[in-house]
């Protein structure tokens, strides 16, 4: 069944007016096709809200029983799609009143005794958070997870680290992966931190005022499994910073996957070609029979950008609004909603992505070892002599020109000819111009040697 038009039924707050509200104008202010999604929360906070009114005596205890079985079965109906709400209800508060009046007759009204829609849609927004906030954190848990995996099957397997897009060091590949281990360790941080905030129980603040009912906002905190009450009923209801800060999260976290993808997808075409992404996770061109094109990582990459335009979204919403509860708010459901599920499939479809993608061993072994990438190794070899390190950076400058000019690797050049440059040079240069010596050879804390990367990927696994 479908929920029944506007002409047959009273919007929830249209007792005081003598005209229809314009159809236009409720088509214009009608959020139902958003807010539908907040229908179990909406439920959830309402029969916590008539069992608390029954155990004050406020209403009946045979009355709430009734309004709690309507309830349930009318979330029952939603999630069959048995009941499909409309807009011309306004929203998704008055689809399940009006539903509810429809099953048990008049005593449906008592539903909102003592409760604001101001108050029952924070309530519902904020079960919403705690949910997604529990499913984002375990998203970037499994991220986290793959990542200390390929951090340690690729600890000894040698990349070039990158600065300005050129190469610039060799470096392991497990600190590459550990390096974005720690970035998303800290967005799971910031989402947990936000939890505490997020657990706080609005209902009971009404329309921002509070009620003249003996309301019992603790025992609804308690049936709603919050971890806190509302301190001060104007801010309970007139502020969606906890919105802004999710989406602020989640924005964070589709910067770090946007980086990595751009990487991926680097990495993956044929300048660099240092890695394969499996075919499951690339498609081909209509055109061009040769083409394997990222495009997974290209839409992650891209679809950053939606979650940055929903954190202007709702911070442009919120910046002039006095206290207290104003409409607009109910435009923060959108980027809300938007922000939420773009940011969680994102991070899982990276994931099996990230999980379809290898390392070009071979062929990162010879780059790496016949690139000029070990130059600092030169100067650093200078200093070890007592060579000023400017001085030994002005050296080594000019044996790159000399070795891009004869067209040879560093570790291939002759030690008369380094010789030329400094008599400091011996036979034990050459023991330090491989890409294993160089990483080895960064043993300080956090550095890239076997052994830093491997304690690195024992700190992580704690912290899984």
């Amino acid at each position: 069944m479908s929920t029944k038009k506007c002409t047959e039924k009273e919007l929830l707050w249209q007792s005081r007016f003598a005209e229809p509200f314009d159809r236009e104008a409720l088509f214009f202010s009608s959020s139902v096709d958003v807010d539908k999604a907040l229908y179990r929360e909406d439920i959830r906070g309402s029969i916590a809200h008539v069992t608390m009114l029954s155990e004050e005596a406020i209403i009946p205890v045979e009355e709430a029983r009734l309004i709690v079985e309507g309830l349930e079965e009318i979330e029952q109906e939603i999630s069959s799609g048995a009941l499909v709400p409309e807009w011309e209800e306004e929203d998704i508060h008055t689809v399940i009143e009006n539903r509810l009046k429809e099953k048990i007759g008049p005593i449906a009204g008592k539903i909102h005794s003592g409760r604001s829609r101001n108050d029952q849609v924070a309530t519902d927004t904020r079960l919403y958070l705690k949910g997604m906030i529990s499913e984002l954190d375990e998203a970037l848990t499994a991220l986290n997870r793959l990542l200390v995996e390929k951090a340690e099957t690729c600890r000894e397997t040698i990349i070039f680290g990158y600065t300005h897009l050129q190469r610039a060091q060799p470096v392991s590949a497990g600190h590459y992966y550990m390096a974005y281990f720690n970035m998303f360790h800290r967005d799971r941080e910031r989402v947990r931190d936000l939890l505490k905030r997020a657990d706080v129980s609005p209902l009971g603040a009404a329309a921002f005022a509070g009620s003249t009912l003996p309301l019992n906002a603790a025992r609804s905190k308690e049936l709603l499994d919050f971890g806190a009450l509302f301190q001060n009923s104007i801010d309970a209801v007139s502020d969606r910073d906890i919105v802004i800060e999710f989406v602020s999260v989640c924005a964070i976290a589709m910067m770090h996957l946007s980086r990595f993808c751009e990487d991926l997808i680097l990495w993956s075409s044929s300048e660099f070609d240092y890695i394969e992404i499996s075919d499951a996770f690339s498609t081909g061109s209509s055109i061009m029979p040769q083409k394997k094109n990222a495009d997974i990582a290209e839409l992650v990459r891209g679809k950053t950008g939606r979650v940055y335009g929903d954190l202007m979204n709702i911070l442009t919403v919120m910046k002039g609004l006095p206290l207290s509860y104003n409409r607009d708010m109910q435009e923060d459901k959108p980027p809300l909603f938007d922000a939420a599920r773009t940011t969680l499939s994102s991070i899982k479809i990276f994931t099996k992505l990230l999980a379809h993608t290898k390392l070009k061993e071979e062929r990162l072994a010879k780059l790496t070892a016949e690139d000029l990438s070990l130059a600092t190794e030169i100067a650093e070899y200078l200093v070890g002599k007592g060579l000023p390190f400017r001085d030994a950076h002005r050296m080594t400058g000019r044996i790159v020109t000399r070795a891009i000019e004869t067209k040879t690797p560093l570790s291939k050049l002759s030690l008369e000819t380094y010789r030329e440059f400094s008599e400091l040079f011996g036979e034990d240069l050459y023991a330090s111009l491989t890409p294993e010596a160089s990483v080895n050879s960064k043993k300080t804390h956090g550095g890239t040697s076997f052994p830093s990367v491997a304690e690195q990927i024992r700190n992580a696994a704690t912290k899984l």
